[in-house]
């Protein structure tokens, strides 16, 4: 039987009994970027966001990520969220800032060179 949006809302309530998902990652599943005056959401290269973003449409929740876009913190509350995906929102996205420094230590050090490589190698 394939998937559908239908069939993963029903298994998810089914499962999760109406529970909401919580999602803390590194990657959003939508950015906001400036396009000339205009700001515009766009989905990033992801395969984490592609393959959590339907999961947590069907199910509602909160996703923790850290800001990335250069028009992300124009558009979030004075909570740092913004309801998501832009459509028809079904979830909140909550960003996270990182200095430059944070983001070269975290993501680009511990991340990629200890942390990424022992979750492949398990």
């Amino acid at each position: 039987m394939a998937w559908t949006k239908e069939r993963l809302e029903s298994v998810a309530r089914e499962r999760l009994g109406g529970a909401k998902l919580v999602v803390v990652a590194n990657r959003e599943p939508f950015i906001h970027v400036y396009d000339g005056d205009e700001i515009r959401c766009v989905r990033p290269a992801s395969g984490l966001a592609t393959a959590l973003d339907p999961v947590m449409q069907a199910c509602g929740g909160v996703w923790v990520a850290h800001g990335g876009g250069d028009a992300d913190r124009a558009v979030v509350d004075d909570r740092d969220c913004v309801a998501v995906p832009p459509q028809r929102p079904t979830y909140t996205l909550r960003r996270a800032w990182l200095t430059k420094q944070e983001e070269q230590g975290y993501y680009y050090g511990f991340s990629n060179e200890a942390l990424w490589p022992l979750c492949h190698i398990a």
